[in-house]
């Protein structure tokens, strides 16, 4: 493209076009006086506007219609806007291409060790600016829960926590007490009979997941994918949110004129199929305790069976089928473990 195309007209030359076309004609001393340039600089001028034709004439010059002067630079400058525009949709695409094929191999990390895994998962909770979903199975493989010191943290700038907990894992000694400690932070919590894969996920963009089966476990050190932005990352998030659907609330916030959390945690132990013994244990109380509270749950409202009682539950919000957005939290004193597990 020629200089004179590149722009069509400054704004010394458009000032001066504008005090010619009110002068009618003009020689430099005239714009000089007129503008208050200097005579150079007024001769300058208007000799740029007689080779862009938007004049005629000198020493004494006269303005010319800038839509015939100007016209076949603008159509130029089209044609060159639409070549370039072409050529850059080309290269777009070779880029894209070409990257594709780059950095395919980069999609999927290989962490091998407990010490790097550990270390990854504190790096995703730091990280993580949204939300943090976990499938929690039985027998950690990575972090304990009292180790993970990070979800409270990220709670309080509030980052929000989605967990489905394996029921084997509720049943160990200890831990229902921690998980409903994270709770109470703003975790969300449900329960699940088995889940089909030990899963972390931050912001949507990073997954980390074993790659070991369990039953392999002891054959050498844990390995994990790290899993970026892919459509196998897309789908490890459908996996999550599929199971979440269908899992039960494990404890929620209490609403006006419900039930204190002893008697919540008791009906969603209830709904998510716990056995009367099993309760007690994790309650620390008697069986017999157990089956006395969930008569005065069912007598409040006014049912004879327990499928009564869980409709009841859920019907007045006591166990919400869609749990509420996490609220931020106060520092942990032993969240649950944060997976893969």
């Amino acid at each position: 493209m020629p200089d004179e195309d590149a722009q069509l007209l400054d704004l010394g030359e458009q000032h001066a076009y504008r005090l010619l076309v009110k002068l009618a004609a003009a020689g430099p001393d005239d714009l000089a006086g007129t503008a208050d340039i200097p005579a150079a600089e007024a001769r300058r001028l208007l000799e740029s506007l007689r080779a862009k034709g938007l004049a005629r004439g000198g020493p004494v010059f006269e303005p010319l219609p800038p839509d015939v002067a100007l016209g076949d630079a603008l159509l130029r400058r089209q044609r060159s806007l639409e070549s370039a525009r072409r050529i850059v949709a080309r290269l777009t695409e070779e880029y894209r291409a070409t990257t594709r094929r780059r950095i395919a191999d980069h999609l999927v990390e290989i962490v091998v060790g407990a010490a790097a895994l550990r270390e990854r998962l504190r790096d995703m909770q730091n990280s993580a600016q949204e939300e943090i979903l976990w499938f929690c199975r039985v027998n950690p493989i990575a972090m304990s829960g009292p180790e993970n010191a990070e979800e409270g943290t990220a709670l309080a700038r509030g980052v929000r926590y989605r967990a489905i907990y394996e029921r084997a894992l509720i049943e160990q000694p200890g831990e229902l007490p921690s998980i409903a400690a994270s709770v109470r932070r703003g975790e969300q919590a449900r329960v699940v009979d088995t889940l089909p894969v030990r899963l972390a996920i931050a912001d949507r963009s990073m997954a980390i997941c074993p790659l070991v089966p369990d039953r392999e476990r002891d054959l050498g050190e844990p390995t994990a994918a790290l899993i970026r932005r892919s459509e196998l990352l897309d789908a490890l998030v459908a996996l999550f949110e599929g199971v979440w659907d269908r899992a039960s609330p494990l404890l929620t916030d209490a609403p006006d004129g419900g039930p204190a959390e002893a008697e919540r945690l008791l009906l969603s132990l209830l709904v998510a199929g716990f056995p009367d013994k099993s309760i007690a244990s994790q309650l620390g109380v008697s069986k017999r305790t157990i089956q006395r509270r969930l008569e005065r749950l069912m007598a409040a409202v006014g049912v004879d069976t327990r499928t009564g009682l869980a409709f009841e539950a859920g019907r007045r919000g006591w166990l919400p089928t869609r749990a509420p957005a996490a609220t931020p939290g106060a520092p942990p004193a032993g969240a649950p473990d944060p997976g893969p597990r």
